[in-house]
């Protein structure tokens, strides 16, 4: 493996972990603040979209900050990122969630490792249009040579879907397998990830053809 992939693949795993420290620990505090329901699903959106949008800004020019399998598939997929990138990245932002979601619970003094009873089902259709919205608007903007727009665009929709959306915007497989690791908030039973999943897949899926069809005509070196 070479240097550059190195970089990128190590961005990658510290993003997607600070990613889930955000997600997982504002979870966390909103319950400890003991605030009701609406306040909590705002600080957490807010939490959660000013934080990704930071994230975004630090890693952009070493990875990418894909920090979602999703968003992976659909840059390689659409030849905004190399074969040879494609399996290292998703290693590392499954194993960067995985370690996020861990050292978010042991500071807050929970077990490293919990196993949620957090079932979320009836909202598979929610969490198919977070997954759009969000790879829609990344690869508009790639495509369209707008890449400066990605903090701000990212960090915005990730936070509006929380509120926005019954299944509250997960809209990332990393992040939706890794929070099965804690009984909190943020939490996800195991049984509900496989179709939260799917369903994330197939909304990424289909921004990309949206995202080919309305922008053609510009697009990113495949390296």
């Amino acid at each position: 493996m070479d240097r550059d992939v190195l970089r990128s693949t190590g961005a990658e795993f510290v993003g997607t972990g600070l990613l889930l420290t955000l997600i997982v620990g504002s979870g966390r505090q909103v319950e400890l603040l003991g605030l009701d329901p609406s306040a909590q699903l705002l600080a957490h959106a807010l939490a959660v979209g000013l934080g990704l949008a930071v994230l975004v800004a630090v890693f952009l020019p070493v990875s990418g900050s894909q920090f979602n399998p999703a968003v992976t598939l659909v840059a390689w997929g659409t030849g905004a990122m190399p074969r040879r990138l494609v399996a290292p990245h998703l290693v590392a932002q499954l194993a960067g969630a995985v370690v996020g979601v861990v050292v978010a619970n042991l500071t807050y003094g929970a077990p490293a490792v919990e196993v949620s009873t957090n079932v979320r089902d009836g909202v598979l259709g929610a969490e198919a249009l977070a997954t759009f919205s969000l790879v829609l608007a990344i690869f508009a903007l790639v495509r369209a040579g707008r890449p400066e727009w990605l903090p701000a665009v990212v960090g915005g929709i990730v936070g509006a879907g929380i509120v926005a959306t019954a299944s509250t915007g997960f809209a990332n497989p990393a992040v939706a397998v890794a929070r099965i690791l804690t009984e909190s908030y943020t939490g996800i039973a195991p049984e509900s990830v496989p179709p939260f999943v799917a369903a994330q897949l197939m909304g990424a899926g289909l921004a990309a053809v949206v995202a080919v069809w309305l922008w053609p005509g510009r697009r990113p070196e495949s390296g």
